[in-house]
């Protein structure tokens, strides 16, 4: 495949990208602008295209007819917006002189066609790329804000009859820690109502939320749910996408992008790890696990109970004194739960975010004063407040450790012996003389 460089356009003849566009400012109206409203003009010619089923349409015309290739269209944020800019700056200036030229193998004829490729390799196509995304990003923080500090949001729960009004923090809390189904943290969403409105809608037509399958009835799909685990949103449904603000962030990124990269660095680091022993440092939960107060977090519980320590004030040994592993758990929960609602873990004091709460509760040396034990040895915190909390983990290899040679530990006493008087060969004469026959 033979190119050639078109010249560099656009920042030469434009003291700004936004000076050719000349596109109203959309406002946060709680949706998303809506890049498929109505039909658009081909950048090349007086015909008017649907986008309604797709961008499918207008590409094939513009290679057919044209011999033009849009790059990384997926990476494009309004893809009519974008059409109508570069039919402003097509109508000045001719094809060439903004793409390169490239030959491809025609799919009919098979032989190679010379075709002129559109692409963010120019700067001006960059700054229209980028100009899109910063556009809808800003549209997408401010629907955002208003939902965090919207009060009259109301809404039933998805699993129960509990009705909630006010802040819509309320009631996707309920769901994660009453119905252990997550669709994320508050502030990481966007257009909840909508969100909430589809996940009921799949409930209500008896689909399964996680593998999809349809069920006859209400009461089959809760149990399916529940023994396969299955409360939960299925990743790979494109269609949830657009509720999660991180996928509105950076372009070609989203959740699954994020997570695949962390995953890659992980195997990458542990690759260049050296095998010999004096290198290895002990990992004493397999996985980092995070402070109860802040997001610190370290693969090293010892680390993690010296950050406490010193940083808050909180000695994690000390708060295990007397208890077995279960009550360990249910008090860690307990606190996990408290700090996540920004509410004291020793009073009935609410704050209005992290940095509050902890002056509060380090004023106070609440952070040193236990709940009373009514307060959290309750079944409901036998569930992790956060997936995959490791410092759970930790709890338990911390009290197998802490066994080992511990000639202070109790003893196992074996069962006494049981008196030979007492012996059913001795009191059943009958007994015993059929043993002896055999």
């Amino acid at each position: 495949m033979a190119a050639s460089s078109p010249q560099a356009h656009g920042t030469t003849k434009h003291d700004s990208i936004l000076e050719v566009l000349a596109f109203p400012e959309e406002k946060a109206n709680q949706q998303i602008p809506n890049e498929d409203s109505d039909c658009v003009g081909c950048m090349l010619c007086s015909l008017n295209l649907d986008l309604s089923q797709g961008k499918e349409e207008i590409l094939k015309h513009i290679q057919i007819e044209h011999k033009l290739i849009i790059a990384d269209v997926n990476l494009i944020c309004n893809f009519r917006e974008y059409i109508e800019y570069w039919k402003k700056r097509f109508a000045q200036e001719p094809l060439k002189e903004f793409c390169s030229t490239i030959r491809k193998e025609d799919s009919v004829t098979g032989q190679k066609r010379k075709y002129f490729l559109l692409s963010d390799a120019l700067e001006e196509d960059k700054q229209i790329r980028e100009y899109l995304q910063r556009k809808r990003l800003q549209v997408i923080l401010e629907a955002q804000q208003k939902e965090r500090i919207d009060t009259s949001f109301s809404r039933s729960c998805l699993f129960c009859s509990h009705y909630f009004e006010g802040n819509r923090a309320a009631l996707i809390d309920h769901m994660a820690f009453d119905h252990h189904f997550s669709i994320g943290k508050p502030d990481d969403l966007v257009f909840t109502k909508e969100f909430l409105d589809i996940i009921e809608e799949v409930l209500n037509s008896l689909k399964c939320l996680f593998c999809e399958r349809t069920f006859k009835d209400r009461p089959t799909l809760k149990e399916h749910m529940r023994k396969k685990s299955h409360k939960r949103l299925n990743p790979k449904n494109r269609l949830y996408d657009r509720f999660y603000v991180i996928n509105y962030l950076e372009l070609g990124r989203n959740w699954q992008v994020a997570q695949s990269e962390r995953e890659k660095d992980s195997r990458n680091n542990s690759d260049e790890e050296n095998d010999e022993w004096q290198d290895w440092e002990e990992d004493e939960t397999g996985a980092s696990a995070v402070c109860l107060f802040c997001s610190m977090s370290s693969p090293t519980v010892n680390k993690l109970k010296t950050h406490m320590t010193k940083q808050h004030n909180f000695d994690l040994d000390q708060m295990k004194e007397g208890l077995n592993f279960y009550h360990q758990v249910k008090l860690v929960n307990y606190i996990r739960r408290r700090i996540h609602q920004t509410s004291c873990i020793s009073c009935d004091q609410q704050c209005d975010d992290i940095h509050s709460l902890l002056d509060h509760m380090t004023t106070t040396k609440h952070i040193k004063q236990l709940p009373n034990k009514t307060e959290w040895d309750q079944p409901q915190y036998f569930f992790p407040t956060y997936e995959n909390d490791n410092l759970l983990c930790a709890l338990d290899e911390d009290d197998d450790d802490d066994k080992i040679g511990d000639e202070s530990s109790t003893p196992i006493i074996a069962e006494d012996a049981p008196d030979a008087k007492d012996s059913i060969l001795l009191t059943d004469e009958a007994v015993l003389q059929d043993l002896q026959n055999t």
